[in-house]
């Protein structure tokens, strides 16, 4: 995962066997490109942590016999990694040798992580399997925007993302480095930026110089972000000047959308920003340089009499143009630091130049409009992983469908990709990687993958394989929520626990978030809610074997068993829940699962065995099944209830058709 565009497995053939005498050699034009030198020993690292097989760590001369060759057939271009660079590969397996054929050093990259992924074992121990494969990705911009404003991100933690990034062949890290709860680089210019803005969490430019290295060490651009002229309440207050209101400023703890906002007719705030755009974009080498634009309130501009006048004499409209103005002017001063500048939709203004490109959170309609305007998009609507929905939600979004897909052939051109956006008001270094894997595995194949790659059965069977192998690049979203959990339980047995969490799931969409007298950027995140991964693996398989069950493809009995096991924990749980306060709040939804598994159980009966007297018993408790599916409490939904509800109405119907 992502699945290559051409794969032929050899039916029959022996795979190539993986031991200690396994080595690599490099050859061709590009064969002496320092990404090279580091992926061939870091490759090799990383076979020895999925088999426990010790090879040689260091490449060894082309001219001996290896089991993996790799040829790199032309040298990169000397500037940094571009947008479309390429990226294609080929791989031939057979029992003697793995050859990894590209024409450049990131083409290598790609290929070395599918050598990875194929490595199993079998009746020889670990094996490489005979196969070939030809492959190449279908969008150049495949990203994940990742905040660290809201909750500041530590460099390791970063780059352990990027190195998952590396793995499933994401090459853009969009790193959304300035909101209103914090302003986290360092700025020689301006440094009440990091004195004020950033309360001594940011990021100093050696530290940015060297996530750019190990990025770019992996095949990942980083493109940063620093938003304008709203969501910039941080920078304001640190330097008050450039605000449209009255101030005080005062960094902002809490999230949403907020008033304050850059004044755009002062000539001082484009000096500002020109100097703080030439001061950060010569830490990033890549060629685009965000500057946000979303969101903006013009609150301060109406009230404010100078921006009203500025406005009528420059027949300046409303807020929409004025931040159209603002753009015009950011953008002229990102060309002038030779870099090509991204916003978000609300940018778009027919009368900026086309060089701009165009972020769509929306949706497709409007990364179709840019397309149609001349400029160049991306797509994020539908890949918002702080959402917290399933894999196969994001997956079934496609930036070329909807409204994308009727452009002509010239407009679907502009489409560049796509990114996962990763918003951190609930996320922290301590569950971040909970919040983005494996989900983002699914999201990086449908930039990566043909279209027609999109069987969701599919999908989860290798997204559970993906999980796994993660695990081995030091990836902990597996193992968080079992840290959590114990850590809630105490001295109480985990198990329990552990069950009972296994078939929830947290609230979907900003139901968290947008609660009055809610979440701050120090609120512990230390609850039950906080343990449980966006989606439950198990309340996925159940669903898979109530549909076999409801279709007659099995006698229910597994079925069964799963809801026996569910309703027998609720009282093993219970003491639990009740013997810490922050698990309290979990009694209630412990007790309507209980409701749910037993309704469940008579529901099987029903189907099993046509009992007219339990079927009426279910429908006289139908109300009080569906209230304890609908329960939202402890910010938990019971992600059992669906497959729960579809068991009692076909046996109310009196059919297991």
């Amino acid at each position: 995962m992502p699945q290559p565009r051409h794969v032929q497995v050899i039916e029959g053939a022996p795979g190539l066997v993986i031991d200690t005498g396994f080595t690599a050699a490099v050859d061709g034009a590009g064969a002496s490109d320092p990404r090279i030198a580091h992926a061939i020993p870091r490759f090799l690292a990383q076979l020895t942590r999925e088999t426990g097989i010790f090879v040689r760590s260091t490449p060894v001369p082309a001219a001996t016999h290896v089991a993996l060759l790799v040829t790199v057939q032309h040298p990169d271009h000397a500037a940094p990694q571009r947008l479309g660079d390429d990226e294609a590969y080929k791989l031939t397996l057979t029992e003697k040798q793995a050859r990894l054929t590209a024409s450049t050093p990131l083409g290598v990259l790609r290929g070395l992580q599918t050598l990875l992924q194929l490595v199993g074992p079998g009746k020889q121990g670990f094996a490489i399997p005979a196969v070939e494969i030809d492959d190449a990705p279908r969008f150049a911009w495949r990203g994940l925007s990742l905040d660290v404003a809201r909750h500041f991100i530590p460099v390791a933690d970063v780059e352990r993302t990027l190195d998952g990034m590396s793995a499933v062949k994401l090459n853009v890290l969009h790193w959304h480095l300035s909101d209103d709860q914090g302003f986290r680089v360092e700025s020689k210019i301006f440094p009440k930026l990091q004195r004020i803005a950033s309360e001594g969490q940011y990021y100093t430019q050696a530290q940015i110089r060297d996530v750019v290295a190990y990025a770019r060490d992996r095949g990942i651009r980083v493109v940063p972000e620093i938003d304008m002229p709203g969501h910039a309440t941080a920078m304001l207050a640190a330097y008050p000047e450039l605000g449209s209101g009255a101030g005080p400023y005062q960094i902002i703890h809490e999230f949403g959308i907020f008033t304050p906002v850059m004044d755009p007719t002062r000539e001082s705030t484009y000096t500002f920003v020109d100097k703080l755009i030439g001061e950060i974009a010569a830490l990033f080498p890549d060629q685009y340089f965000h500057i946000g634009g979303d969101e903006v309130k013009s609150d301060e501009w109406e009230a404010n009499d100078a921006i009203q006048r500025f406005m009528t004499i420059h027949h300046i409209e409303d807020g929409h143009a004025l931040q159209a103005f603002f753009n015009r002017r950011v953008q002229k001063i990102v060309a002038q630091h030779h870099k090509v500048p991204v916003g978000w939709e609300e940018v778009l203004d027919a009368s900026l130049p086309k060089a701009l490109v165009v972020e769509s959170w929306h949706g497709q309609d409007s990364l179709a409009a840019a397309a149609k305007q001349g400029f160049r998009g991306i797509l994020a609507h539908g890949y918002y992983l702080d959402l917290m929905q399933p894999a196969a939600e994001h997956y079934a979004v496609d930036p070329m469908t909807g409204a994308t897909s009727e452009l002509s052939a010239a407009e679907q051109q502009r489409v560049l990709g796509g990114e996962a956006a990763m918003w951190e008001e609930l996320a922290t270094p301590h569950n971040l990687d909970m919040k983005l894997w494996p989900r983002l595995a699914a999201i990086a194949e449908r930039f990566w993958s043909p279209q027609d790659v999109s069987n969701i059965d599919s999908m989860y069977r290798r997204l559970d394989a993906t999980s796994r192998w993660l695990e081995s690049y030091g990836l902990r979203h597996n193992e968080i929520p079992r840290e959590m959990q114990e850590r809630l339980a105490g001295p109480q047995p985990a198990a329990p626990l552990r069950i009972f969490a296994s078939t929830l799931e947290p609230v979907k969409e900003y139901t968290r978030t947008d609660k009055v007298g809610g979440y701050t950027t120090s609120t512990p995140l230390n609850r039950l809610v906080d343990s449980v991964p966006p989606e439950s693996d198990a309340a996925r398989a159940f669903a898979r074997d109530v549909d076999r069950f409801l279709n007659g493809a099995s006698d229910g009995a597994r079925v069964m068993q799963q809801l026996q096991r569910w309703s027998d924990n609720v009282p093993r749980v219970r003491p639990v829940l009740e013997s810490n306060k922050l698990l309290l709040e979990a009694v209630p939804v412990a007790d309507s699962e209980r409701t749910l598994c037993e309704a469940g159980l008579r529901a099987v009966e029903v189907l099993r065995q046509n009992d007219l007297a339990a079927r009426d018993v279910l429908k006289r408790s139908s109300a009080s099944v569906d209230q304890a599916a609908e329960s939202t409490k402890a910010e938990v939904v019971i992600a059992i209830a669906p497959p729960i509800q579809r068991l009692v109405k076909a046996a109310m119907a009196g059919s297991n058709e």
